[in-house]
């Protein structure tokens, strides 16, 4: 995999570099930067996404770019936007939406090497029945339902693994306008087996009266649902035996602490995460109960559980914000009292779900953009401010290392006073009370030289919509370079979804970073020893 991306400066005073007006472009901040390209440009968008309005820019614009770097990008490469939707579906973009958008979009490319490389890559992309449903919601919109299309929904409805496939149509009966029958019959699937037809029969006639047991081992976690449905009063007994879910269980048993803490027992690690104040508002966590607590730890304080169920660092940000909260952020209808020992585990797992590798010996300038703009742009339902994720991602990175700075720029350069031991709610909080202002990342090298700092790498973690100043970021750096250290190695982590950059593309010890991705820490250590 690539990782260099040679991107841009940005201008003062509106103003592009003198002799480098060709390669520059305006920002949605009126500023001039360097233009990011659309490869750049494309995995940004995947992993960020574009569900949300930035300061600069609303959604309907950031999803208007996306989608015509895509255009341009499956005309120049399918292949290439291939690879880059899957790198950005596994565990990567901070949910799958963006990816299954680039999904169907691919499958409208007119070349048949992007009709095959949307076949090859469709199965890992759309994994679950809930990505099916917004895959098919898309399709309708953007394209209809073509031979490709046909064949891609065909092959996944008539998967060979009948169990997961009741598993999916029994978890997600209906999503994004379309249920379990519409896809059966848009398709017109013929089940390939005895048990397809089994399964396809319940999925659009359901069971107006139940077999005495389960017609196969594949269909058994749809007998329990079937059979809970007539024996509410017996909830722990279906749960138990027909090992159901909550999404399951809980619109047809009459659930009770009991129900819920069989539940919480074989509890998927997603579900564990999204559930933390429910389960405390039911009493399940709570602090005398120690194997409940020792369970949450095990599963949210493992890295491999964190992988296998693709945990992002902004699932468990997200979490954590709510969970302090006690139901004050969020969707939740619900109020709680944080139990403490929770709280920390959600700390220790945020700072495991970022990949990160021995510490280097590398000295470390983080510059945190604490402008005005990273307040506006919010990431998710609980209003993850950009601040909030870079301040997070800034300090996991530092986590890693033993020589580091963490400081915060907008048109000055100032102490955040956060350290590695931090926990990253309170170096969240450190920088949201600084969070305002224009945006100059100049100061950085500013301050850097008047103080003669000699860092190996410096790391900006922006928006990169830097307007302000009497000069752009690059020529700052050189300015560095000359009097500080020449081999300074310089990295931007831009964290929204715009194509333009802060690195001058003829700098080759200058690189643009994706911003979002679980392994930018891992990224950057790598970057600062020379082994990308």
């Amino acid at each position: 995999m690539n990782y260099k991306f040679f991107v841009g400066s940005e201008t003062p005073q509106n103003h592009p570099i003198p002799g480098r007006e060709k390669e520059m472009i305006r920002g949605h901040s009126g500023g001039w930067m360097f233009d990011a390209g659309i490869w750049q440009t494309l995995r940004r968008c995947l992993l960020i996404g574009t569900a949300q309005r930035t300061y600069y820019a609303d959604k309907q614009e950031l999803t208007g770019t996306f989608v015509d770097v895509l255009l341009s990008a499956i005309a120049q490469n399918p292949e290439r936007v291939a690879g880059e939707i899957v790198y950005a579906s596994d565990g990567r973009a901070i949910n799958n939406s963006a990816p299954i958008l680039a999904l169907v979009l691919l499958s409208a490319g007119e070349t048949p090497e992007a009709k095959r490389a949307f076949l090859e890559i469709f199965p890992q992309v759309v994994r679950t029945g809930s990505h099916f449903y917004e895959w098919l919601n898309y399709t309708k919109s953007l394209r209809g339902f073509g031979k490709v299309i046909r064949e891609a929904g065909t092959s996944w409805l008539s998967r060979e693994d009948v169990k997961g496939l009741a598993y999916q149509f029994l978890k997600y009966q209906q999503r994004h306008g379309f249920s379990n029958r519409d896809a059966l019959r848009l398709f017109h699937v013929q089940p390939p087996t005895s048990e397809h037809d089994l399964l396809f029969e319940w999925a659009t006639k359901g069971w107006e009266i139940l077999p005495e047991r389960a017609p196969s081992e594949a269909l058994s976690q749809i007998w329990w649902y079937e059979w809970l449905k007539r024996n509410p009063d017996r909830t722990h007994e279906a749960i138990a035996k027909g090992h159901l879910t909550h999404e399951m269980a809980a619109p047809v048993g009459k659930m009770d602490e009991k129900a819920w803490q069989l539940l919480f027992n074989e509890m998927p690690i997603g579900a564990l995460l999204r559930n933390l104040g429910s389960l405390t508002q039911l009493r399940i966590l709570r602090g005398d109960k120690p194997a409940n607590l020792k369970r949450v730890k095990g599963n949210l304080n493992n890295v491999k559980h964190l992988r296998k169920g693709r945990i992002h660092p902004i699932d468990v940000l997200k979490a954590l914000k709510t969970y302090q909260s006690g139901g004050k952020v969020g969707r939740s209808q619900k109020s709680w009292t944080p139990v403490p020992q929770i709280v920390d585990i959600l700390e220790k797992a945020l700072e495991l779900s970022f990949d990160a590798i021995a510490p280097t010996g590398k000295v470390f300038l983080h510059a945190v953009d604490i402008s005005g703009s990273m307040s506006s742009y919010t990431v998710s339902s609980v209003n993850l401010s950009c601040c909030e994720v870079a301040t997070t991602m800034a300090l996991a990175t530092a986590k890693a290392e033993e020589n580091y700075a963490i400081r915060g720029f907008s048109t000055q350069f100032i102490d955040l006073g956060i350290h590695r031991k931090d926990s990253f709610s309170d170096a969240i909080a450190k920088a949201r009370k600084h969070n305002f202002g224009g945006t100059d990342a100049s100061v950085a090298y500013d301050w850097a030289i008047r103080k003669k700092f000699k860092a190996d790498v410096i790391c900006f973690w922006t928006d990169s919509e830097s307007w302000a100043g009497r000069r752009h970021p690059s020529q700052a750096l050189a300015e560095y370079r000359r009097r500080v250290n020449p081999d300074v190695k310089a990295v931007y982590i831009t964290l929204a979804p715009y194509n333009i950059s802060l690195v001058d593309p003829n700098d080759p010890n200058s690189w643009d970073i994706a911003g979002f991705d679980p392994g930018t820490p891992r990224l950057i250590q790598m970057l600062a020893t020379g082994e990308l």
